[in-house]
């Protein structure tokens, strides 16, 4: 099989512009000519073999940084944009986009942020939104989805607060491990921590320095919450050097942010890089066996998988994902090709929507999507009581997948027909933009399929899409 060519014209400006070079002293390093540095910055011609190990050589750049990026999740985002009623008319051949993608990623940003603006003017129309008829109203992003966004395009791996939250955890003790470590710290700073019987899972007074923890919650989610209050205290400067880096556009987004970093700063202390890959190796990515080891609940070990991205250091490339009982998903993330709608829910033929129907047990799926990429996903209900009779109890459903060359590294794989093309089950990402067109469980049409209405015929559905 020929070797694929590899293209990453903006991928070589990017690491140009960092470094402050011009084009003539990038190309000396590199030992190539201008016009052929040139050449390959505006993929007229793949990076040589000799361009990547001088990258390596001569500035220790991690070469997959060169195949990985943006361009799958601009691509998927460009085309669930375009499949919007009011671009219907408007076709763009998958090629133009990825074209975009790799050569123009900072106007297909643009273009999707235009999108999100009309779409949310419209969702505001159609809702009488009542705040239109004020004169503050601002056309920009909801902080919520913005803070999404900036964890999405960072490949939810932020290494500053990774490294920082790792050193943490290396203090820890044999004995009481990073919770007694997170305490310690608290104390140092004049925290007095207790368990009391409070809703809230985590209630600090800063004039006070008293931290409650709820004696309700889980013991993982105890400790993970005093992981939270030490990055908010103790790492704040990092926090906020970070956010100061992300431009964030309102300040609503900003503190959203700095509560996801304080969560990532957490999770990475209960689970420490290096020593969370090496267990995750050992054990074939067994989510219980990590959750025992760690200290962890099923979904922080699934969610800090999926952050596994370090350069020079990664692990499997995975999604995660969860899911309400209404099927909107309420986190997501992916480091894979499988980019997941933003706007609406999840396949209904994928297995994280059987998850609870099959409470406290794992469901395997072999899947593949309409791109021809073959995926194992591991799916299992999450329940998050509320510590006492009449508490309110939520319920989740969690995925974890990978695309099935990785399949050896998984105990989940074991004993399935990955051989059998058959074997997997045809997915989409939404019904909207789904390219198949014999699907029992379709709710809309594909937005850029032509529709066959015969009054005189019924199928699964009222229509046949051409």
């Amino acid at each position: 099989m020929p070797t694929q060519k590899l293209y990453a014209g903006a991928k070589l400006r990017e690491i140009r512009t960092r470094l402050s070079l011009t084009q003539k002293d990038f190309a000396q390093k590199l030992g190539v000519s201008l016009p052929y540095l040139n050449q390959m910055e505006n993929n007229n011609r793949p990076v040589s073999t000799t361009v990547v190990l001088a990258l390596a050589q001569e500035f220790g750049l991690d070469v997959t940084e060169l195949s990985t990026g943006d361009s799958e999740r601009l691509v998927s985002d460009m085309r669930e944009a375009l499949a919007d009623p009011v671009l219907a008319e408007t076709s763009a051949p998958l090629a133009d986009l990825r074209l975009t993608a790799s050569n123009a990623p900072a106007l297909a940003r643009a273009f999707l942020e235009l999108h999100r603006a009309y779409r949310q003017t419209h969702e505001r129309l159609a809702s009488l939104d009542e705040a239109l008829g004020r004169q503050d109203v601002q056309m920009q992003a909801s902080p919520w989805d913005e803070v999404r966004d900036f964890f999405h395009y960072c490949d939810n791996y932020i290494d500053a607060v990774d490294r920082a939250a790792e050193h943490f955890a290396v203090q820890a003790p044999d004995q009481g491990g990073v919770r007694a470590t997170a305490i310690s710290a608290l104390r140092n700073k004049g925290i007095s921590v207790s368990y009391s019987d409070i809703e809230p899972l985590r209630q600090f007074d800063p004039e006070t320095g008293r931290l409650q923890i709820s004696r309700y919650a889980q013991p993982e989610t105890q400790t993970f919450q005093l992981l939270l209050q030490v990055a908010l205290l103790q790492s704040d400067k990092l926090l906020e050097a970070t956010l100061d880096l992300a431009r964030f556009q309102t300040d609503a987004a900003r503190a959203i942010a700095k509560i996801g970093l304080a969560n990532y700063f957490a999770g990475a202390a209960l689970m420490p890089y290096a020593t969370f890959l090496d267990a995750a190796r050992e054990t074939r990515h067994d989510l219980e066996l990590l959750s025992h080891r760690f200290g962890a609940s099923i979904e922080q070990v699934a969610h800090r998988l999926s952050t596994m991205q370090r350069p020079g250091a990664k692990g499997i490339p995975f999604f995660f994902v969860r899911v309400d009982q209404a099927g909107t998903i309420t986190k997501r993330h992916s480091a894979t090709r499988l980019q997941f709608a933003r706007f609406g829910g999840a396949c209904p033929l994928w297995n994280v929507h059987r998850a609870f129907e099959t409470p406290g047990r794992f469901l395997r799926q072999l899947a593949e999507t309409p791109d021809g990429v073959r995926y194992i996903s591991l799916a299992r209900d999450v329940s998050k009581s509320g510590g006492h009779y009449g508490a309110p109890v939520r319920r989740y459903a969690i995925s974890l997948g990978c695309e099935i060359r990785h399949a050896d590294a998984l105990v989940y794989a074991d004993h399935m027909d990955i051989s059998n093309p058959q074997a997997f089950e045809p997915i989409g990402i939404s019904c909207r933009i789904c390219e198949r067109t014999h699907c029992h469980q379709r709710s809309v049409p594909p937005l850029e399929r032509r529709l066959t209405i015969n009054e005189n015929a019924r199928g699964v559905l009222p229509y046949e899409v051409g």
